[in-house]
């Protein structure tokens, strides 16, 4: 009797070692127009990635895109909601593996890279490792893009703590852990801001690799629209400040609203001092009313802030209630 249980425990063990060796490795793809450049980033991530599953999730093409993507082998799924966070959302809830390769359609990225971005991932352990985009073309990376990338990324960095040089990178590895706690709120291309966020919010281990971006090819057209986008991920950050720092964020309303109670306070009292009387009435009422909301501020942020706690301490039950990454190697599983 003691024998079979000592057998079903050795069984058992060696099942669970044999899935800690299975690595299930996708590569995920957010597709919008990219008929003339799916093909060869399908192509060189097979050539690179040979054991994983490629899936193209197409964002209501109108060029074709579903179609190539599908002939040169990719497994093809449908998002009907548009914006690249709404495809973000799908994908991550869609597919299952244990190392994800999120890369953007447009064939601006080095899939060469791709086994050691996850190499970097397995071997030390990580969440999430970023291809931190590296160029000297003056088309591929504008100049106007990588000022705005450099003043957003350092906005959230000043907020959330500094991690990353590039938060905008469209070529990132993920964990199987970090991609099932994901919230995904975004819909647009603010979800990068917000992809790098949720790590620095649960502290993940995190890294970045250098890698090669280049311009798109002739007929690719950028999706991104730089004023537009560059305003919506400046508001998605100020969004997710007031969200998971409510303290910080209402203490700087408090302390705005008192200070210009203040201001507008000083000439009355003045006033007061002098002559004893009040005679910009409006004016004190306003003082009063800016004092009252300041401190309605602060009594939000204490509350939120009690709130938002008992909310991270979900999320990083969720985070690890999934098993972190294994430096074991790896091999795709049918």
């Amino acid at each position: 009797m003691n024998w079979g249980v000592n057998v079903k425990r050795l069984g058992e063990a060696s099942r669970q070692a044999e899935e800690k060796v299975d690595q299930r490795v996708s590569v995920i793809v957010p597709c919008y127009n990219e008929a003339s450049t799916i093909g060869q980033v399908i192509s060189d991530f097979q050539r690179y990635l040979p054991d994983a599953e490629i899936y193209v999730f197409d964002n209501n093409s109108t060029d074709g895109t579903a179609e190539v993507a599908r002939e040169a082998g990719a497994l093809v799924r449908s998002v009907a909601l548009q914006g690249k966070g709404n495809v973000i959302h799908r994908m991550f809830g869609d597919v299952e593996a244990d190392v994800y390769v999120m890369v953007d359609g447009d064939d601006t990225y080095d899939a060469s890279v791709a086994p050691k971005l996850i190499e970097t991932l397995l071997n030390d352990g990580l969440d999430m490792v970023v291809g931190c985009r590296v160029s000297d073309e003056a088309a591929a990376y504008r100049p106007g893009h990588r000022f705005g990338n450099a003043m957003l990324t350092g906005f959230a960095a000043s907020i959330f703590g500094r991690a990353f040089r590039d938060m905008l990178s469209g070529y990132r590895v993920f964990s199987r852990r970090y991609v099932k706690s994901f919230p995904a709120h975004a819909a647009g291309f603010e979800t990068e801001t917000e992809l790098a966020v949720h790590a620095l919010e649960l502290r993940m281990p995190v890294a970045e690799v250098d890698t090669y971006y280049g311009s798109r090819p002739e007929g690719s057209v950028s999706k991104l629209n730089t004023y537009r986008d560059g305003f919506r991920i400046l508001m998605t950050i100020i969004k997710l400040f007031k969200l998971e720092r409510p303290l910080a964020f209402f203490s700087i309303c408090f302390a705005a609203s008192l200070i210009l109670s203040i201001a507008l306070a000083i000439p009355i009292f003045g006033t007061y001092f002098k002559t004893g009387l009040v005679p910009r009435l409006p004016t004190a009422l306003l003082c009063a009313a800016l004092s009252l909301l300041g401190f309605l501020f602060l009594i939000c942020g204490l509350v939120l802030d009690t709130v938002t706690k008992g909310r991270l301490e979900a999320k990083r039950f969720a985070y690890l209630a999934i098993p972190g990454p294994s430096a074991a190697p790896r091999k795709n599983r049918c």
